[in-house]
């Protein structure tokens, strides 16, 4: 659906905006069950919320107070939802989590929302930044592009690339549990500390040449995902969403090129591009 829409656009397209946003928004919203009619209110919050310092994601006037505006309009949508689902339950994810119990004792309001939230956010932007950067990466390593175009096998390591070279969750701060020495420096019990996993993610003491894009790379041992009790729980179903998507994609058109300059969020947390123009010539 997501290629068929997008050749259907005509030969000169914005891959962000008219391809790489809406097909994980979908798949992530018919799981959790939001309708198809209120997706583009998803993507507006989720915008607002990840790209709060960008202007052309923003609310007007960018404060505090608009932030926590995004924040109610979430919990506003979500628990007229929980409402909804405990009265009627489904076969979608929000029932599960209207439903659920904790202890004996039915879920607290703000449990509810942090996980109606964070898989309405972080389950469709992490998902179309790495496909939308890892198109751009492609076309930016035209031998590579060609690699897999002419072998389809290893899309599923293109994937991983794609995602170990986007890493659209730029960081994430934890405590040390105990007094550490790395590399020299000493770590103290409930020191913060503030992971950069696009620096991991180019360690050039676990990856080969880490500032190349490697199509078929293995062993790919990126961190993209987070790690043990962090890993993140929708990594499967991202990176079935991608190599579907290339998949479909690469077999449907004979060629695709930048048409324009490229344009990143403005975000030190969660980003990738905003808009990426193309021009493509289906097959």
């Amino acid at each position: 659906m997501a290629v068929d829409d997008m050749l259907e656009r005509g030969e000169e397209i914005d891959f962000v905006k008219d391809v790489a946003v809406w097909y994980p928004l979908r798949v992530i919203m018919m799981i959790l069950g939001v309708p198809e009619e209120d997706l583009p209110m998803m993507l507006r919050l989720t915008q607002e919320l990840f790209g709060a310092d960008d202007p052309d994601m923003r609310r007007e006037a960018e404060t505090e107070e608009q932030r926590m505006q995004t924040l109610m309009e979430f919990f506003m949508y979500f628990n007229a939802m929980t409402e909804d689902r405990r009265k009627s339950p489904g076969e979608d994810v929000a029932s599960v989590i209207a439903n659920a119990e904790i202890d004996g004792k039915q879920i607290g309001d703000l449990e509810a929302m942090s996980y109606y939230v964070i898989i309405a956010t972080a389950g469709h932007d992490t998902t179309s930044s790495s496909a939308a950067g890892g198109l751009l990466a492609l076309m930016h390593h035209p031998d590579e592009f060609r690699k897999l175009k002419e072998n389809p096998e290893i899309s599923h390591l293109a994937v991983d690339e794609a995602i170990r070279w986007v890493s659209p969750v730029k960081h994430f701060l934890r405590y040390a549990t105990e007094d550490y020495e790395l590399r020299g420096r000493q770590i103290k019990t409930d020191d913060p500390i503030m992971m950069l996993y696009p620096s991991g993610n180019r360690d050039e003491e676990v990856f080969d040449r880490p500032d190349r894009f490697v199509a078929d790379r293995r062993p790919n041992r990126h961190l993209a995902f987070g790690h043990g009790a962090h890993h993140c729980l929708g990594n499967l179903l991202a990176k079935m969403e991608m190599k579907h998507l290339y998949e479909e994609l690469f077999s449907r058109v004979s060629s695709i090129e930048l048409n324009g300059e490229p344009k990143l969020i403005q975000s030190t947390f969660v980003s990738g591009l905003k808009t990426l123009p193309v021009r493509v010539k289906a097959k």
